[in-house]
């Protein structure tokens, strides 16, 4: 299978402003819609028009045009299966016609409940207990808010503060943007807003593990949990720990009488090479939060999932102890159908074979860019790979560039990266590697250039 190619020269437009208007056909719902939709980190004075889809099939994203993109984020990193599963499709399909949604504050219904038994099922240790949400900002909330009102149930009222990781990321909601890097400037604007929490650097080195023994030990009675992504750092820019870092925070974390939620929004369902990152270090968290990948890119949900001795806190015959929480969509039938079927496929083709592949692939394909002009590192785990780039604000001209080669990739940062659907074939695998590596050679010629 070739890769689509397109001619920025056809379309002057594109290759100005990043306006994918192809031979001036701009569909006539995103002309009109465009005036009012507010798009998500964009600064929408100067904003380009957002390339027209039209459909998905497998891989790639269809344009209102015709023309294909092979899609090499997976619609941030959803789309495990790819797109337009028929298994899938089928599931939600057989649910809508029986019941698209029941609130679960005194109902219950099977896809739910099926879900809550299979997560706690293939999840690793005793993460019994799954608690339903839309989103996986959401997750981490309704994880940090079962962590403090855990100390709270077992009479330890002051342990309210969160240790998190220089590099980390957890969502976008006010809880959450506390325990991200407060660098790395997607919330630095936020700061006098937010809770205040300890954020460390990850121990990476013997002095390192010293001090946050020490941090721990001085500071255990304030602490509810430790916050972390386990493995992998992604929207902090694909960062990379062993997974003897995430067994010595463990470690660490039980010997201090502190919890440990993981966030495996990102890294669960197969994308690090194991079902789940942490059984890497063969290591349980406390909490786990999941989404993403959860439904194979189709429908909104979140879970978190918790341990039996978490769990256990919150009974009591006081009304008190209960968590009280409920988003009003939690638990949604059409999403847990979705996730159920998604889960079907897990278990029927397991990916950690084909994240073998995708591994491979990426290590071999990206090792000629840590020799081009302005690239500062490539990194591969899993179905993961990172060209870390110095700093540059030329992200509209590198997606530009890339859809004239047929893909779809996304820079963030200082960051060209690849999170392809677990299924890929080889071909547009190939077709995206030899995209990053030829559009970052192109821009380090300009750069070059231009310097």
């Amino acid at each position: 299978m070739l890769c689509p190619s397109f001619c920025l020269k056809d379309f002057p437009s594109l290759n100005m402003t990043d306006q994918p208007t192809h031979s001036g056909a701009v569909p006539a719902w995103l002309e009109e819609g465009f005036e009012h939709i507010w798009l998500p980190y964009t600064q929408m004075q100067d904003a380009p028009l957002p390339a027209p889809i039209a459909r998905t099939e497998g891989c790639r994203l269809i344009m209102a045009d015709g023309r294909e993109l092979v899609d090499g984020v997976a619609s941030w990193w959803t789309a495990a299966h790819g797109y337009n599963h028929p298994h899938i499709r089928e599931a939600v399909t057989r649910q809508l016609e029986t019941m698209p949604h029941v609130m679960l504050g005194g109902l219950a219904h099977e896809q739910a409940y099926t879900l809550a038994a299979r997560l706690a099922k293939m999840t690793p240790g005793d993460l019994t207990r799954v608690f339903f949400s839309e989103s996986g900002s959401v997750s981490v909330e309704i994880a940090m808010k079962m962590a403090v009102q855990y100390w709270i149930n077992k009479g330890e009222k002051g342990r309210s503060r969160f240790v998190s990781f220089t590099g980390g990321y957890h969502g976008d909601t006010f809880a959450t943007m506390s325990v991200c890097d407060p660098e790395e400037g997607m919330h630095s604007l936020f700061a006098g807003l937010l809770a205040e929490q300890i954020i460390t650097d990850l121990p990476l080195t013997r002095a390192q593990e010293q001090e946050f023994e020490t941090l721990l030990e001085d500071r255990c009675d304030g602490i509810a949990a430790v916050v972390m992504e386990p493995l992998v750092q992604g929207a902090g820019g694909m960062l990379l720990h062993s997974a003897d870092t995430l067994a010595f925070i463990r470690a660490a974390c039980d010997r201090h009488g502190v919890l440990l939620i993981l966030d495996e929004i990102f890294t669960g369902f197969g994308r690090t090479g194991t079902m789940f990152a942490c059984e890497q270090a063969d290591v349980v968290p406390d909490i786990m939060t999941l989404s993403k990948a959860l439904t194979g890119g189709t429908l909104p949900l979140a879970a978190t999932l918790a341990r039996t001795h978490v769990f256990d806190a919150f009974l009591s015959d006081s009304a008190g102890t209960a968590l009280m929480h409920g988003p009003t969509y939690m638990g949604n039938a059409l999403g847990c159908a979705a996730a159920n079927a998604s889960l079907d496929l897990f278990e029927l083709d397991p990916p950690g074979p084909r994240v073998e592949k995708i591994e491979a692939h990426l290590m071999h394909a990206l090792a000629p860019a840590r020799q081009l002009p302005g690239v500062k590192d490539v990194r591969v785990k899993g179905a993961i790979g990172a060209i870390e780039l110095e700093p540059h604000t030329d992200h509209d001209w590198m997606k530009a560039q890339f859809i004239e080669r047929g893909v779809w990739i996304r820079p963030f940062g200082n960051i060209v990266y690849t999170t392809p659907p677990l299924v890929i074939e080889a071909d547009d695998l190939a077709c995206i590697t030899s995209a990053m590596v030829d559009v970052v050679r192109d821009w380090g010629i300009n750069k070059r250039k231009d310097g």
